[in-house]
């Protein structure tokens, strides 16, 4: 980098005619605005390739915010990130809006590792994810050609447009084209933020910043899609394997309230081996649970009589597997 620099300076002190009207200070502009350039490229690409411990999710859509929608993309993505022992720190759900689209994306790319977001990147005009996140970073919008070439491949046309032709404008033909135009780093070489992870969908994961994946809020695509970057994550994880979260499950007939002394003490015991403890009551149930989650799972694993007499239950291997048809005597707990 810092040769081409030195190039482009030598360059630009040379008195050549069309730079003798610029000043010292337009000149020294021109450095500093490539360097920028230059060093944002390599930041961004450098985040492309670090380690994956946490992870963000930005659920993007007017109509979950209104009830029309349920989302569950995210409560899929939470589930992919546990089980590869990834740290899924936060997941917002945020409106069709670009102030706030460009607010998250900047904050969560900044604040974790892996992000991803859901929906706003359709044909029509309340479709604003890619738009919003390209103004985020400061980048043009471009139309991606092997995108457009993807999706004359793959994609059909509806039926209510059997005359439309690829080769003809029309409205239709400039809706679709707006799911092609992505944001588009010059700095960053093109397969490196426009990932195709799965050989039969033209659907492109756009990469920005480094760590931003843009994704459909179709959940079929949004997990097929998840699913397709897993053999580009492993290698970026602390366990390149994938082995994931590690959870241990007790049942207990105490209440919550019986148990809280002892869970306090436990987790101040565990938490510099990275372990979390909960404690989740189950109502109109006899038994509630409680639960180790981690990675160290020798360590876990050891815990498990000192754990079970805390709490006097027993490890379960899933939730409600010693529930008992009678349950008609259950103690109800009202702080629980």
């Amino acid at each position: 980098m810092y040769s081409r620099l030195s190039q482009l300076a030598r360059h630009l002190s040379r008195p050549l005619p069309n730079y003798a009207h610029r000043s010292a200070a337009a000149v020294n502009a021109s450095v500093s605005s490539i360097m920028t350039s230059s060093l944002n490229g390599e930041a961004r690409a450098t985040s492309q390739k670090r380690m994956i411990h946490t992870a963000g999710c930005i659920i993007i859509g007017d109509e979950v915010l209104g009830g029309k929608t349920v989302d569950t993309n995210s409560a899929y993505f939470a589930k992919f990130c546990f089980s590869l022992g990834i740290n899924l720190k936060r997941i917002e759900v945020i409106a069709d809006d670009e102030d706030e689209i460009v607010e998250a994306a900047r904050r969560m790319s900044k604040n974790y590792d892996f992000v991803v977001t859901s929906g706003g990147i359709g044909p029509t005009h309340d479709d604003i994810t890619y738009q919003s996140i390209a103004k985020a970073f400061d980048l043009p919008l471009q139309l991606h050609e092997i995108t457009v070439a993807k999706m004359k491949k793959f994609s059909r046309p509806h039926k209510s447009q059997p005359t439309f032709d690829w080769n003809v404008p029309s409205p239709a033909l400039t809706a679709k084209l707006r799911m092609a135009q992505l944001p588009t780093d010059p700095n960053i070489p093109d397969e490196e933020q426009v990932l195709y992870v799965k050989e039969d969908l033209w659907v492109p994961i756009s990469v920005v910043n480094g760590n931003i994946h843009i994704l459909p809020g179709v959940p079929r695509l949004f997990e097929a899609l998840i699913e397709g970057m897993k053999p580009r994550i492993l290698p970026r994880l602390k366990d390149p394997e994938g082995r994931g979260m590690y959870r241990v499950l007790f049942s207990t007939p105490l209440a919550e309230s019986a148990v809280a002394e002892y869970l306090t003490s436990l987790a101040a015991k565990v938490e510099p081996k990275g372990v979390k403890v909960g404690s989740y009551p189950r109502w109109g149930k006899n038994r509630n649970i409680v639960t180790l989650v981690g990675n160290d799972r020798e360590f876990m694993d050891s815990l498990e009589a000192e754990v079970a007499q805390g709490v006097q239950g027993v490890r379960v291997q899933k939730e409600g597997e010693d529930d008992t048809d009678d349950e008609t005597d259950v103690k109800k707990d009202k702080d629980a």
